[in-house]
């Protein structure tokens, strides 16, 4: 499988609480912080969900 690079480029400040968990759930915490994962359906669905407060490049 194909790995991607998801950083969160916004805030998840007053969004709704599905958004942040989902946020926490790929382990973003912070503003500008990276994190790697292999590309499955399960991941690509959650950053589907987040795509506006994410940016996603492949590795």
């Amino acid at each position: 499988m194909s790995k991607i690079r998801v950083t969160q480029i916004k805030s998840k400040i007053g969004r709704p609480e599905r958004q942040k968990r989902t946020l926490a759930a790929l382990g973003l915490k912070k503003m500008h912080q990276s994190v790697d994962h292999e590309a499955t359906p399960q991941i690509l669905g959650m950053v589907n969900a987040v795509k506006h407060l994410v940016k996603v490049e492949e590795i």
